[in-house]
């Protein structure tokens, strides 16, 4: 019936099939397969790089955490900007909700991979393997500061508040997809008169959520990233993470609505004014995250106290300075630049290139914050086969992440047909170009 009337009312027809293309199946079956070979090539890896310096598996679970927090940030960093849609309203909102529900919705798979950290975090954190600071501060396996550090945050760095607080943050994000998918799939059947409601009823869910997700990925970034060096202290780390994931989400879902308009629905609904406007919002996460990073760095440095610098050069000297300089580029000096090109915004295949490689980007600065974190790696960046998993792992896992998105995404419609901004985003593109 809503079909109908708006076939009957705008200058373009709504198309007839407003499910996901045949081709998302050919997308699942290449990241499967993409999956598949790189899984091979991470156990070879480990078993080369054990070999050569003993350090091959520990490379392999570095790497791992670097896969999780990349699929991570697609899943809940999907969640937080499809709670922002809901709050903020706009045209964006037609084009993405659906992509960013199917990335809510992977979540399961994220919490497998989460699972190999409580497996395996003595493998990971020193608070873990040396609950007794003290004898270990004696016996020579840590420094001073780290012994007194592990005994300062004692009561929440331990393995029984690791697992329950990561639990009850899974919960809470479970808790807010499956709420977010059933109320969006029952509004679907619904007719355009109750949109009001619905535009209420999502955007009293979403605001307490957004509030919620805030808090929830704090704790999550100092839990499975930060406390990897007890040492460290930052105020902004967990709000670091949170634009990282609006960075990559954001490129995440333009690449998937680019290559979704080469057919139906979205042939017809993306427009050059909406994929233009998709860019500038992306061209804001990343000005949002050149701010932040580099304003913590500023601060600590001008402070010039020998407890909070040394975080920084473990990450600067021993060649770190070349991957902190190429991370400098990639995540935000190329993405800065191309996207203020009005042109580059409107061209597909050139917007497609950018986010490309801000998610590519986003990995090159999860390694700079992850890997120095352990003795053998800081201020020693060097090269070795263990190392190579960093490139392995995450891509493998990474590929399954999509492979199990393109199953999310074929659930349901890709256009919310009593959406209050389709009207306008069937008018000719000349209408507001």
């Amino acid at each position: 019936m809503a079909e109908e009337f708006h076939r009957a009312t705008f200058n373009k027809p709504l198309p007839a099939e407003l499910g996901a293309p045949a081709f998302v199946d050919g997308w699942r079956n290449r990241a499967l397969l993409v999956g598949v070979i790189f899984v091979a090539a991470a156990v070879i890896l480990g078993f080369l790089g054990q070999a050569q310096d003993g350090l091959g598996w520990d490379h392999f679970l570095r790497a791992w955490v670097l896969g999780l927090m990349l699929t991570f940030g697609f899943a809940v960093g999907g969640q937080a900007l499809l709670m922002v849609q809901y709050c903020s309203g706009g045209k964006w909102g037609l084009l993405l909700r659906r992509p960013l529900e199917a990335m809510t919705s992977t979540l399961p798979l994220v919490f497998l991979y989460w699972i190999v950290l409580v497996l395996f975090m003595k493998r990971l954190f020193i608070w873990a393997r040396y609950p007794d600071a003290a004898s270990a501060f004696k016996s020579g396996f840590i420094t001073q500061m780290q012994a007194h550090c592990i005994n300062f945050k004692k009561p929440m760095l331990n393995p029984f508040a690791f697992t329950w607080v990561s639990l009850l943050c899974f919960a809470i994000w479970g808790l807010y997809a499956w709420r977010l998918t059933v109320l969006g799939a029952r509004r679907d059947t619904q007719g355009p008169e109750t949109t009001p409601y619905w535009i209420k009823k999502l955007e009293n869910i979403s605001g307490p959520g957004i509030v919620v997700y805030s808090v929830t990925i704090t704790a999550a970034s100092i839990y499975w990233v930060m406390s990897m060096d007890v040492t460290w202290f930052s105020t902004v780390y967990g709000l670091l993470y949170l634009v990282e994931q609006g960075f990559q989400v954001l490129a995440f879902a333009i690449i998937v609505a680019v290559a979704l308009s080469k057919a139906e629905p979205y042939h017809t609904l993306l427009r050059q004014t909406e994929q233009h406007d998709l860019g500038k919002l992306t061209f804001a996460f990343v000005m949002l995250n050149i701010y932040l990073n580099f304003g913590q760095f500023l601060i600590i440095w001008s402070g010039n106290l020998p407890n909070e610098i040394n975080w920084y050069l473990d990450r600067i000297r021993g060649g770190w300075g070349i991957i902190i300089t190429l991370d400098f580029i990639f995540h935000w000096l190329v993405p800065f630049t191309l996207l203020l090109s009005r042109d580059l915004k409107r061209n597909k295949k050139r917007l497609t290139r950018v986010c490309q490689f801000m998610i590519f980007a986003v990995a090159v600065n999860l390694f700079w914050l992850i890997e120095p974190n352990f003795k053998d790696a800081a201020r020693n960046l060097h090269f070795s086969w263990g190392i190579l998993e960093y490139a392995a792992v995450p891509v493998a896992m990474t590929a399954f992440w999509v492979a199990y998105f393109c199953m999310r995404l074929k659930t349901r419609p890709l256009v919310q047909v009593n959406d209050p901004h389709l009207a306008e985003i069937l008018e000719p593109e000349h209408a507001h170009a």
